[in-house]
């Protein structure tokens, strides 16, 4: 597929087959994102996959709106931001953002993008708990790196 049919082709989905990615897959994916542009070079940007089902299902309660699809999803990534790298750490995690999603069409695969930088866990509580603390806490992410998204990765269900 080219490039131009990747762009066309990729859309937001929140369902997926019941067929797990393969690690390589995502590995490569992985690889791809480590090569988006970045802020003076800074390569702010890191990633963790997630594959465990109770992981995942434990992300999909990171926010009440908006983060159900991942427990449905057969893997996602973490997408990360290094503050202590630049300031534009922000800018960096949604170019990378991009960049997985870009390879998980050209890999024939889905993809949605769930944010949770400055989101709140509740709608209603717009200055209650964030949605950035929860992802943190659960998945023991250190000091200086923030969780900017997480991009829910699964094979299409068939049509």
């Amino acid at each position: 597929m080219d490039f131009l049919e990747v762009i066309e082709k990729r859309h937001s989905v929140r369902k997926y087959a019941d067929k797990p990615v393969e690690r390589e897959i995502l590995d490569a994916i992985v690889r791809v994102a480590e090569t988006a542009p970045s802020s003076r070079n800074s390569k702010s940007s890191a990633f963790m996959i997630v594959e465990d089902r109770d992981t995942l299902d434990a992300l999909s309660q990171m926010r009440d709106y908006g983060s159900a699809l991942l427990t449905g999803a057969q893997a996602a990534i973490v997408v990360l931001g290094d503050e202590t790298k630049t300031d534009l750490w922000v800018d960096n995690c949604a170019i990378s953002a991009t960049f997985i999603q870009l390879a998980v069409t050209a890999m024939d695969l889905v993809s949605c993008w769930v944010h949770c930088n400055g989101r709140p866990r509740l709608k209603a509580e717009p200055e209650g708990a964030k949605a950035e603390d929860y992802v943190r806490e659960l998945l023991g992410i250190k000091d200086g790196l923030r969780p900017y998204c997480v991009v829910a990765i699964g094979y299409p269900v068939e049509e």
